[in-house]
């Protein structure tokens, strides 16, 4: 986008727009910086923006009012010096002519260079030198573009939907420009991720051809997608983008080079399959289906991705009415008689229920309040050595919080014991999350299967799971079971509960379970990990693993 500034006004605008750009992009946190795994942190980077436009703003006025000052100096004196230079002697006859000339010479001018002199930008460089240690870094871009990628994957969207901003739930629509689009394809190219590389790339210059004005230049934009979709084995497509480079720049050498050796491939390929003729190009345009999406470590991503689409979920009318809704007041619990817990059956086999009004929604903003400046990125185990650490497939932030934190916490647990019927005095602490851009937590038990783990033997295993929902979820952040097709959807204010162990003690493997990535909206949770010692007699033991 082009920016206009007066003339008298550009030199000085433009030096400090510069000098505001290279701050900006030197800028290095000192810490890792994660900020984009958690919506709730980054919002406090709206108010930091909005603060930083105030202080611009101030910046421009004072500059103004400082060129207009120069200004009405330099029209004053305009009109002084025409009249004095048509007759000098005349002019200076006048003893207060003279008088002020001198006068102006040797004190006014000055004054005005003194003017001229002043930096009305230090008020803004000192207010972004205070901000700046919180700003996102390079990490936190890449992880942002990653996570629409991983949204785009998912959720099946298109590039134009995202550049176009045409997602379910929005309230705030906003569109990538070709730059933007431009950006995302040289990442995913920096990643070796040439199946995202060719769909952003292909954007940005669809967008690019039909109009939309761009600094970068149409022949970076080809030389990137030609050579992706070649390593998307399209070699008839990249020899057609590469000719479109080469006809843009024929001085290109990588494009002129690039060119002979896919010809040469091309027609290796048809010698070896005995065509006399080179195949046309594809000229239909490059859609998500165009190219296989490489395959990864998930054995179940499809079913799981599905899932999260709202599709093969395996509610059939024979399993649904064997669910029901009842009133749970926790085998008589003092505090639940006189107002039970209203209980839903989500599933039947492995048992999944929902209790609604689990939290109001003053506790939920207080369990916010006191998790917001305690959350860090969520880590997870090793499977090989054990150690906590973070990983790909869980985005989002945590904190834990203790019963003795504030009275809302112990209150929050002690309605779980009600409800659930089990103890939590050896349960984990009250864990809060918070999912950030493309937040999510791929496929994953939460019984653990490693016997070094230190806590088994104290705790026992997780025996069960609590999940409150804290927030309503424009779009995406479901939890889905792959194992049975079972998706849950958040709603605000209600919990779920399942048990991750048999009677026997074992492992119940049907319980691997994710969550979804979220689209839009920001999803908060709250989970209670429930472990098997102290509940000896409020779940006794079974003898096989079906118990």
């Amino acid at each position: 986008m082009s920016v206009w500034f007066p003339c008298r006004f550009c030199l000085t605008m433009a030096m400090f727009l510069v000098f505001t750009l290279l701050t900006l992009s030197s800028f290095s946190s000192p810490t890792r910086a994660e900020i984009f795994t958690s919506i709730g942190q980054m919002t406090d980077l709206i108010f930091t923006e909005r603060e930083l436009v105030q202080s611009l703003k101030e910046y421009i006025e004072a500059e103004e009012m400082k060129l207009e000052a120069v200004k009405s100096w330099a029209n004053k004196l305009d009109l002084l010096t025409r009249a004095s230079t048509l007759d000098p002697e005349g002019f200076l006859a006048h003893p207060v002519n003279a008088y002020k000339l001198m006068k102006r010479l040797n004190t006014e001018w000055s004054e005005l260079e003194s003017l001229v002199l002043q930096d009305p930008s230090d008020g803004f460089v000192s207010n972004m030198s205070v901000h700046r240690q919180y700003f996102p870094d390079e990490e936190d871009e890449k992880g942002a573009a990653k996570a629409l990628m991983r949204l785009q994957d998912t959720y099946k969207l298109d590039s134009e939907s995202f550049s176009k901003g045409r997602l379910p739930g929005v309230r705030y629509s906003v569109e990538l420009t070709v730059e933007d689009c431009f950006d995302m394809g040289k990442l995913a190219y920096s990643e070796n991720d040439y199946y995202h590389s060719v769909l952003w790339m292909q954007q940005a210059l669809r967008q690019m051809d039909s109009g939309e004005d761009a600094k970068t230049p149409k022949a970076d934009i080809l030389d990137y997608l030609s050579y992706s979709v070649y390593q998307m084995g399209d070699l008839p497509r990249a020899i057609e983008l590469t000719r479109r480079l080469v006809d843009i720049d024929p001085s290109h050498q990588r494009a002129g080079a690039n060119l002979r050796y896919f010809e040469r491939l091309l027609s290796k390929e048809q010698r070896d399959r005995g065509q006399s003729q080179q195949e046309p190009a594809d000229q239909t345009p490059i859609q998500l289906d165009t190219y296989e999406r490489p395959k990864d470590h998930l054995p179940e991503r499809e079913v799981y991705e599905a899932l999260c689409r709202g599709e093969g979920v395996k509610m059939t009318p024979k399993r649904r009415s064997r669910l029901f809704c009842r009133y749970q007041d926790g085998n008589r619990s003092p505090r639940l008689l006189l107002k039970p817990m209203k209980e839903e059956d989500e599933w039947d086999s492995p048992h999944i229920v929902r209790f609604l009004d689990a939290l109001s929604d003053e506790e939920i903003d207080k369990i916010k309040e006191l998790a917001k400046p305690k959350l860090a990125r969520a880590t997870v185990r090793d499977p090989k050595t054990g150690v906590l650490t973070v990983a790909n497939y869980r985005v989002s932030k945590s904190a834990w919080l203790d019963g003795e934190d504030d009275p809302v916490i112990a209150r929050v647990n002690q309605r779980i014991e009600d409800i659930t019927g089990l103890t939590v005095d050896t349960a984990e602490l009250l864990q809060v999350a918070n999912y950030g851009v493309g937040g999510q937590y791929e496929p994953h038990y939460d019984f653990s299967r490693r016997p070094f783990d230190s806590n088994l033997k104290v705790d026992g295993n997780r025996l069960a799971t609590y999940l409150n929902y804290m927030s309503d979820v424009e779009a995406g952040g479901a939890t889905v079971f792959p194992d049975f097709g079972a998706a849950i959807w958040p709603r605000k204010g209600t919990a779920v509960f399942w048990y991750n162990l048999f009677k026997s003690g074992e492992g119940d493997f049907r319980t691997r379970h994710a969550a979804c990535p979220v689209l839009v909206g920001s999803k908060w949770v709250s989970n209670k990990w429930i472990h098997e010692r102290g509940q000896e007699f409020r779940r006794p033991c079974g003898l096989t693993e079906g118990d």
